[in-house]
C-alpha cells in the first residue's frame, strides 16, 4: 500500500474514544491539538506539562518521553507539506508529543486528578497481558444510519474523570459569575459611596475625637490612682514620718508635699496605732 492510500485509510478510521475526551480525562484540561491528514494527533508538550504540573518541560520530556514520541512542529507539518499554523503561539521550534508521549507524561504525574486515568491504563495493560487483547464494551444505543461505525461505551474510569472535571469547572464558573455580580454591584454603589464620603469622614473624625478624650480622661485618672498608690506605699514604708506632734489636727505632713488624710485612716493603712493627743 502506498503512502497516500495509507493516510487516507487512517483518516477514515473511527476513534473508539473521542480524542478530546481522551485528553481531557488524561490531563484534566482542554489542551491544543494538531490533527494531521492521516488522523494522527500531536500536542504541544508545554501545554501538557503545564496541566500536569511538570515545571520543567524539557526535563520532563527527556526523563519520560522517548524520541519517537516527540518531535519539532516544523518537522511534523513539513512531512505533510503543511505550513506551521498561525497564531496561538504556534512556533516552528515548538516541541510536540504524540498520544503515546502524552500518556507517558500522565503516568509520570503525581497529581491526584490523574489517578482514574492511570488506573484505566493499568487495567488495559493487565487485561492485554492476561487475555491477549482489550476491547471496549459496545454502547447500548447504536447509530441507526446504514454503514455507521459501532459506538463504544466510554471506560468507567475515563467517564468518572470527565464527570468530576466538569463538575469542578461548573463550580469554578459559578464562583466566577458570583464574583462578577459582586463586582458589578460594587461599581453601581460606588457613586453613592463617594457622595457619602464627606459625611462618613466627619463621623469618623468625631469618633476619633471622642476616643481621644476618653483616653486622656483615663490617663488622668490613672495618674491620680498612681499618685495615691505611691503615697500609700510611702506611708507603709515610713509611718513615723507621717505622724507629727500635732495629732489634734486631722491632717499630717509628709516628707514631700502635703497629704490630707484622717489619722484613723493612716493608722489603719500603716498598721501603727493612732498617736495620743498632745498639746502644742
Amino acid at each position: 500500500m502506498n503512502e497516500p492510500s495509507k493516510r487516507q485509510n487512517s483518516a477514515d478510521r473511527h476513534e473508539a474514544i473521542d480524542v478530546s475526551d481522551f485528553v481531557y480525562a488524561a490531563t484534566g484540561a482542554r489542551v491544543r491539538r494538531l490533527t494531521m491528514p492521516d488522523g494522527t494527533h500531536w500536542f504541544p508538550a508545554v501545554d501538557v506539562c503545564k496541566e500536569l504540573g511538570h515545571t520543567n518541560s524539557r526535563k520532563a520530556l527527556a526523563d519520560h518521553v522517548p524520541d519517537e514520541h516527540r518531535e519539532i512542529l516544523e518537522t511534523v507539518t513539513g512531512g505533510y507539506g503543511l505550513s506551521v499554523p498561525a497564531g496561538r503561539e504556534w512556533r516552528r521550534d515548538l516541541q510536540v508529543i504524540s498520544p503515546q508521549g502524552l500518556i507517558l507524561l500522565v503516568n509520570a504525574c503525581t497529581k491526584q486528578a490523574c489517578a482514574p486515568f492511570k488506573q484505566w491504563v493499568a487495567e488495559v495493560i493487565e487485561t492485554v497481558q492476561r487475555e491477549g487483547s482489550y476491547s471496549l464494551d459496545e454502547a447500548e444505543v447504536q447509530p441507526s444510519e446504514p454503514g455507521a461505525p459501532i459506538a463504544y461505551a466510554m471506560p468507567e474510569q475515563v467517564a468518572e474523570a470527565i464527570v468530576r472535571l466538569e463538575a469542578h469547572h461548573l463550580q469554578l464558573d459559578e464562583e466566577l459569575a458570583n464574583g462578577q455580580r459582586e463586582s458589578v454591584a460594587l461599581q453601581r454603589e460606588m457613586p453613592a459611596m463617594q457622595r457619602e464620603t464627606p459625611v462618613t469622614q466627619q463621623a469618623t473624625l468625631s469618633v476619633q475625637q471622642a476616643t481621644l478624650a476618653v483616653q486622656q480622661a483615663m490617663v488622668r485618672a490613672t495618674e491620680r490612682i498612681a499618685d495615691r498608690f505611691d503615697t500609700l506605699v510611702l506611708a507603709r514604708r515610713a509611718p513615723t514620718a507621717l505622724l507629727t506632734a500635732r495629732p489634734t489636727t486631722e491632717s499630717v505632713l509628709v516628707e514631700k508635699g502635703e497629704l490630707r488624710e484622717p489619722l484613723g485612716s493612716i493608722a489603719a493603712r500603716t498598721g501603727f496605732p493612732r498617736a495620743a493627743s498632745t498639746s502644742a
